[in-house]
């Protein structure tokens, strides 16, 4: 029997993760998270609570973190404890997990994914925003593990740090966030070696630039022609925060627990598509007129 091969691009829809995994794998559990105000890390810790966990979530706005426990808390009918605090201070990520600790009894999963970016080239970044990012994305992730580490040990848990995959292939405008990132990538591989033998897992995720903040400046960029986007993606679409969640619930699950030092692309595919997000060399040759286009756009 032969088949024809199909001629028209398929697209599958999102799946919820309680669609394959039980709504109570992780009952009894905790995970802290840096950054889970908003974004992909807020779609993590959501996740993790439908499936039972109690939650902590970490950050700098004291009120927003309050209004994000609470919208966590009402919508999986978990526990969600805000704690304020930055992650390039260790005495308040010490504080933190303290205070986390003596809510829950315990803490299981780590979720490091505090992050600062914004589009500069390397001629128009000064050092001390290259540092800034560097603090919160990289730094900030060696503190979050530092305070955090002596109570995962105890439950023998799991971390995963949020990367990303600019680094992967010299993107432009963004030097900063690509050192960072792989430094991010470094560190969790060999933490994972320094604590495997204690029973400690260590994981990266690396979503695509469109599940992350980056998605506006892509939108920006890409010259009309209609779903271009879309176009280059082998999976058809643009992924969604779920879809990233989903990562996190199986590598936090015991189905993940011969799996350390690894770092998963979360990106439908277009890693390895390549398509360079600014025109270029346009970017690098002429930044000024490149910058007026992304503000006109965005």
């Amino acid at each position: 029997m032969s088949f024809k091969p199909s001629t028209v691009q398929v697209i599958k829809p999102v799946t919820p993760t309680t669609a394959t995994f039980r709504d109570d794998i992780f009952k009894g559990k905790v995970v802290l998270s840096t950054g889970g105000r908003s974004g992909i890390v807020y779609k993590m810790i959501r996740v993790m609570m439908l499936h039972g966990a109690d939650s902590v979530i970490m950050g700098r706005n004291g009120p927003e973190n309050e209004k994000a426990a609470a919208q966590l808390s009402k919508e999986t009918g978990r526990s969600c404890l805000p704690c304020q605090a930055d992650v390039r201070k260790p005495e308040d990520l010490k504080a933190a997990a303290k205070k986390a600790f003596e809510k829950y009894g315990r803490i299981d999963f780590v979720i490091c994914g505090a992050a600062g970016n914004f589009l500069a080239p390397i001629e128009g970044l000064s050092e001390n925003a290259f540092k800034t990012v560097v603090d919160i994305d990289l730094l900030g992730t060696y503190n979050t593990i530092k305070a955090t580490l002596p109570y995962v040990r105890e439950t023998q848990g799991s971390y995963i740090h949020i990367s990303a995959t600019l680094h992967y292939r010299g993107l432009p405008w963004q030097a900063h966030v690509s050192a960072a990132k792989a430094g991010v990538d470094a560190l969790s591989a060999v933490l994972a070696m320094e604590e495997g033998p204690r029973g400690v897992r260590s994981n990266v995720i690396a979503p695509d630039e469109s599940s992350t903040s980056l998605q506006e400046y892509k939108r920006a960029c890409l010259p009309p022609k209609g779903d271009r986007n879309h176009d280059s993606m082998p999976l058809g679409r643009w992924g969604d925060g779920d879809e990233i969640a989903a990562m996190a619930v199986f590598l936090f699950s015991d189905s993940a627990n011969w799996i350390t030092g690894q770092v998963f692309v979360v990106d439908g595919g277009e890693n390895h598509v390549r398509v360079p997000q600014l025109p270029y060399p346009q970017a690098v040759l002429d930044p000024k007129s490149m910058m007026d286009r992304i503000q006109a756009k965005i």
